[in-house]
């Protein structure tokens, strides 16, 4: 079976998480939203997005079925999906959720045959969404990832309460406090926890990546693959190729690839006053109420803050932005800014690219040329927004 997962207005209002990547490629739970359509429905995937990303994230041919990739598969979505024939059209109020037909046209769905869905769903629109649906998108992945198996044997050096707990192949874990009475904890392939870490799930460490001594993780936590963490982490998305190794706060963030958080960085995650957080919002240049408490950091792919950078509550860190230096930075650092505190000034995108190509070295990888002008591209279309 193939499938191709659409983009909608949700990649607009997703932004600057979705400059790099479709919605679909969002990582959410333990699995990127396309991989889990994927595994559910035993398909291939490809993706209909902007058309600067479609060179790296293409739609795959002769595939009838189309997708929503802000939704997230959940039982009672499969089933009706299921039931869907040639010319119908899920949809809930505005959303259209998945159709079949010959050819991806969010405009001649409209025509078809419209089949109302009445349950709720999972649906991916702000960015705050992603850490706000984590728990429970670990929990539907852990089932999906897990039933049926059995967990890599666990070393006798470690307490565990609960049992929702499970270890991929090559996965190592010492000396440490594992307590899924909360929700499940999942450790990937070759991923390790090391020596001192106390872990409290819902609780997802992927592939190849390692949790630093003495580290305090909450529930509602998702360490992308090849990522390093440390410090202090509560109910945080990062997505991958990441960094956060030294001591410091992170809670209610999303953080994306080839990020790195330098040591004692900090994000407030709750205002003095335990007023509701506003983040900026790309579509309307201008901050938006998330009607939530606790909202803290959100940085996009390839962002950096130097040691001791403090992040105020609410903070929205674009596309390869740079910060440094005392005080606290604005809420808003625009995508390709160099600099900290309130002075900003934009980073040049040929020092941009220099330095991720030494980034991507060390993970024995090159910067190839689809990379650098999706780069290029998102350095283009984020210029009005550096009005230093």
């Amino acid at each position: 079976m193939t499938i191709n997962l659409f983009d909608d207005s949700c990649w607009a209002s997703l932004r600057p998480l979705t400059f790099t990547r479709p919605v679909a490629d969002l990582r959410i739970g333990i699995l990127t939203i396309a991989e889990k359509w994927g595994r559910y429905l035993n398909a291939d995937f490809g993706f209909y997005t902007q058309d600067y990303l479609s060179i790296k994230f293409a739609p795959k041919p002769n595939a009838d079925l189309f997708i929503n990739g802000s939704v997230c598969p959940d039982e009672a979505l499969l089933n009706a999906i299921a039931n869907l024939k040639s010319g119908e059209a899920l949809y809930k109020k505005d959303v259209v959720i998945a159709y079949i037909a010959d050819q991806h046209d969010l405009e001649a769905v409209k025509s078809l045959k419209q089949i109302e869905y009445k349950e709720d769903f999972v649906q991916i629109v702000h960015p705050e969404h992603i850490f706000g649906h984590n728990p429970v998108e670990i929990r539907k992945d852990f089932k999906l990832l897990t039933e049926g198996r059995t967990s890599a044997k666990i070393s006798n050096t470690n307490q565990l309460l609960g049992e929702d707990i499970f270890l991929e192949e090559g996965a190592k874990i010492e000396c440490s406090v594992l307590n899924s009475g909360y929700g499940p904890i999942y450790i990937g392939k070759n991923a390790e926890v090391w020596e001192g870490s106390l872990i409290r799930g819902s609780f997802a460490l992927c592939e190849n990546s390692s949790v630093k001594m003495g580290a305090k993780i909450y529930s509602g936590t998702t360490i992308g693959p090849n990522s390093r963490v440390g410090g202090e982490i509560n109910n945080a998305v990062i997505w991958g190729n990441s960094a956060k190794g030294h001591e410091g706060y992170l809670g209610n963030s999303v953080m994306g690839e080839w990020c790195n958080i330098g040591a004692d960085t900090n994000n407030s995650n709750l205002k003095n006053n335990y007023a509701e957080v506003k983040l900026y919002d790309y579509e309307n240049q201008k901050m938006r109420n998330t009607n939530l408490q606790f909202c803290g950091l959100i940085m996009a792919d390839h962002a950096k803050s130097g040691i001791n950078t403090m992040f105020n509550t609410g903070t929205v860190v674009g596309v390869s932005a740079n910060v440094f230096g005392g005080g606290l930075p604005p809420n808003h650092i625009p995508d390709f800014s160099w600099g900290g505190g309130n002075s900003f000034e934009a980073y040049k995108l040929d020092k941009m690219l220099e330095t991720t190509e030494k980034v991507f070295a060390r993970k024995n990888l090159p910067l190839g040329e689809v990379d650098k002008n999706i780069i290029a591209k998102i350095f283009e279309l984020t210029e009005s927004y550096r009005r230093f």
